[in-house]
């Protein structure tokens, strides 16, 4: 655990350190966008940031490559491959961010750099089906390992419309990978010093940097540049943790999950890698479908932009804009940690109770300020009512 506290730390520290460096190099080399109607913010701010992002994973990386207790997870190239397609789509994002790029090249840009990761191992091997296992040949286990990865860089840059909402949501998901893989290690006595916990820990420790200086009030946006990096971290740790299980370890746990919760917990162990990505950004997800039903029902493009997403419904509502991101982090939280913690310990009906509670003081939080507008309402309708009767009386 030790050298997982100082991975994280390095990613925190070098991250945190270049943000202030890379803002400078963003406003010296234009990349400072201008406020679009669908913005929630006054002023123009400079991008870029996720190149510190990346040069904080790549260093925390590397020195964990030093470190005595964890050189073992280094046996594979998957890392050297993450390095490589991390820098690739970094570089795509610091294009777009500078000067725009068309969908189509964005898009084959992302298809690259997830065959990167694929051809040198990070690849999905077998997904877990009630009472199975499906073994994936080479070529559907390529498809579906890019198509993961895309759709996964997709939804995170989906993601980032509020100041530090992309950063947090991925902090939080990579901190529930760690816990879940962690967990799952000592108990069933695998080795604790793991690729995929490495590479969760790192993730966590380059978002927080980051969000010193990202979080409302925003000094730099980490643009597509650190969206698509973040997307594509997340799924790199969502297919090598699947692959961390074999077929048939999977089929084991899968079988104790059955017996020990009566089959409320049918292969949730094994599932939750491929599942937690969804369910964390199932808010971004959701918002998605919504946005394009809701401009095709209004004729218009199903990309055309709109300030209609949830966290313009949540400001709408009265919220400030860091409380609208805190209510987001409070959902991605309560998605995350319930099905780790269901995954891991056999109370289903205590862990389900209690997030039953949390989601409804959630939804108390987020109406809050719509009561107060109706409190307020209804006391200027009776003073209203009051003086009216008092000039009446008098």
């Amino acid at each position: 655990m030790r050298e997982y506290a100082l991975t994280f730390v390095i990613a925190v520290a070098v991250t945190y350190l270049l943000t202030p460096l890379v803002r400078r190099g963003a406003i010296a080399l234009g990349a400072v966008p201008t406020v679009r109607e669908r913005d929630v913010h006054a002023e123009p701010i400079p991008s870029l940031g996720g190149i510190a992002m990346y040069c904080g994973f790549a260093a925390a990386l590397l020195i964990s490559y030093r470190l005595p207790h964890l050189q073992e997870v280094f046996v594979y190239d998957t890392w050297r491959g993450l390095l490589l397609a991390g820098g690739l789509i970094t570089l795509i994002g610091v294009v777009d961010d500078r000067w725009g790029m068309g969908p189509v090249s964005k898009l084959a840009g992302q298809v690259l750099a997830a065959g990167i990761l694929v051809s040198q191992g990070v690849q999905l091997l077998w997904l877990p089906l009630p009472g199975t296992t499906l073994v994936l040949g080479p070529e559907l286990g390529t498809v579906l390992s890019i198509l993961l990865i895309v759709g996964t860089i997709n939804a995170v840059n989906f993601a980032d419309g509020l100041d530090g909402l992309a950063a947090g949501i991925v902090a939080i998901s990579a901190s529930a990978f760690f816990v879940y893989y962690y967990v799952v290690a000592v108990d069933q006595g695998f080795n604790r010093q793991t690729y995929p916990a490495m590479i969760a820990i790192i993730l966590a420790g380059i978002c927080v940097g980051f969000l010193f200086h990202n979080f409302n009030p925003a000094r730099v946006f980490m643009g597509d540049t650190g969206a698509m990096l973040l997307g594509l971290l997340l799924a790199s740790i969502t297919i090598t943790v699947t692959g961390e299980f074999e077929a048939n370890t999977a089929r084991e746990l899968s079988t104790e999950g059955v017996l020990e919760s009566g089959g409320l917990a049918v292969l949730l162990p094994v599932l939750l890698p491929v599942l937690l990505p969804v369910l964390v950004l199932a808010l971004p997800f959701l918002d998605l479908m919504l946005a394009v039903v809701r401009r095709t029902l209004a004729g218009k493009s199903p990309v055309a932009p709109d300030k209609k997403h949830l966290h313009h419904r949540l400001l709408d509502l009265g919220h400030s804009h860091a409380r609208a991101v805190l209510l987001l982090y409070l959902w991605t939280a309560i998605i995350a940690f319930a099905s780790v913690m269901l995954s891991i310990f056999g109370a289903p009906f205590i862990i389900l109770t209690v997030t039953v509670l949390v989601a409804i003081c959630a939804v108390l939080l987020i109406t809050m300020p719509r009561l107060r507008r109706r409190r307020g309402r209804a006391r200027m309708a009776e003073q209203v009512a009051a003086e009216s009767a008092h000039q009446e009386s008098s």
